[in-house]
């Protein structure tokens, strides 16, 4: 299985002595596990599916194909280069434009999460031990939990207000972060997540597993899917809320 593979690498370098770590063009830091493990992940889709197309944040894209395979090597870089164990491997398929699979893998937490269309989403080590989970019923937000990853995030998108106002009205808020918080969603542990800016490869695995347990995933625009460059999920109940709460702040006019 495509997750043992890669768990094996990425275990085998966590925590490492010898990690090498640099900084990309953009200042975020990629290891030598990060580049290993996405090898990994080429290798064998490249092995088992040679026709389709393959997105991944290390490597150019490869393949011209109506499916795609969108990888996230090590979800969290930050928190595996300081030996947090809240990271995790994504794999996410996307077939005429829905995301028809996702599996995310964490495990330095001993966790993972799947779901494929029309199956449910499920949590376990493996299948034999598999558990179905769902999204929380909770319809206010008054009595919700919010999960998110950065507060300055949303003052440089420029919905810095509309976020602080949105955790005012929260029951809770948590910054648990990256994948995590949207795994949350979907168990029901967590009500709302939300980030202002992400990649493809950051949201496309989540998605399955977010919908398949009865929750709802769009951009800030609404639009349902991982193509908006920024994510909310929710558990459809409070959905519309969310998204009105979290509209771009309103700039002074001049006179």
């Amino acid at each position: 299985m495509l997750a043992d593979q890669v768990e094996q690498v990425t275990m085998a370098r966590f925590r490492a002595d010898d990690l090498v770590i640099e900084s990309k063009p953009d200042l975020t830091p990629v290891s030598d596990a990060d580049r290993a493990a996405e090898q990994v992940l080429r290798a064998q889709l490249s092995r088992a599916r040679p026709r389709d197309a393959v997105i991944g944040e290390e490597f150019p894209t490869t393949g011209i194909s109506s499916r795609r395979w969108v990888i996230d090597p090590i979800d969290g870089t930050k928190n595996y280069v300081r030996g947090l164990p809240v990271w995790a491997t994504l794999i996410g398929l996307i077939e005429d434009g829905r995301c028809v699979m996702g599996l995310v893998s964490a495990p330095a937490l001993g966790m993972r999460w799947w779901a494929a269309e029309g199956t449910g989403a499920w949590t376990g080590r493996s299948l034999s031990s598999a558990r179905q989970i769902r999204v929380s019923q909770v319809a206010s937000l008054g009595d919700a939990s919010l999960s998110y990853s950065s507060i300055d995030s949303w003052r440089e998108a420029g919905r810095g207000r509309g976020f602080l106002g949105l955790t005012s009205r929260m029951w809770r808020t948590r910054a648990y972060g990256d994948f995590w918080s949207y795994m949350l969603v979907a168990e029901g542990s967590v009500d709302v997540a939300a980030e202002p800016e992400l990649e493809l490869y950051d949201m496309t695995a989540l998605v399955a597993i977010v919908t398949e347990a009865g929750g709802r995933f769009t951009s800030l625009d609404g639009v349902d899917g991982p193509f908006g460059g920024n994510a909310v999920a929710t558990n459809g109940i409070l959905h519309d809320e969310v998204l009105a709460a979290l509209a771009p702040d309103e700039r002074p006019t001049l006179d």
